[in-house]
């Protein structure tokens, strides 16, 4: 199976599946922008928001029917501030699966689904400097039935052509 594309960032033609990722959690922009420079610590993988409120950036991963392949989602999940710290002592060593996993919440609003802020999650780190696993917590949402049972091909195409992508076109 083959999808290509064209981003609508960039305007190349890209081959594969593209993973859709927030760049900030939802509370982010609840700061007020004269606060941000003071009180958002922000990376590529976690924020914090005036030292009370912690997130880190995982992958929320939906299994595409009748392939091998995934669509991802970059989320935001919240998380205590002990297990957040456990996940910044942890977060440089290459084996690290083993330790949590962790409850948090969905800090990120998925626009292709009904409301995703605050959903349940489980998130599971893996090794070798991969982002975390994020798991929903099993419920009727639409987000966590997908997560669970997978999605056609044909949804893919939607949700690209809807998020990502102008002129989504299947390939040989």
């Amino acid at each position: 199976m083959s999808i290509r594309f064209r981003c609508k960032r960039c305007d190349q033609v890209h081959d594969g599946i593209p993973a859709f990722h927030s760049d900030r959690p939802a509370q982010y922009w609840e700061v007020p922008e004269e606060k941000r420079e003071t009180d958002v610590f922000l990376t590529s993988d976690s924020c914090v928001i005036a030292d009370r409120f912690f997130f880190v950036h995982g992958c929320l991963e939906i299994p595409i029917i009748g392939t091998q392949e995934t669509l991802v989602w970059g989320v935001w999940v919240s998380l205590k501030e002990e297990n957040f710290f456990l996940w910044q002592d942890c977060y440089a060593l290459p084996k690290r699966s083993h330790i949590g996993p962790f409850f948090g919440w969905l800090c990120t609003r998925i626009a292709v689904y009904p409301d995703t802020l605050l959903l349940k999650t489980m998130v599971h780190l893996r090794d070798d400097g991969v982002r975390p696993y994020v798991e929903l917590e099993d419920t009727d949402h639409p987000l966590a039935r997908d997560q669970r049972k997978g999605i056609s091909l044909d949804r893919v195409m939607e949700i690209i052509h809807a998020v990502g992508a102008i002129d989504p076109r299947p390939s040989v």
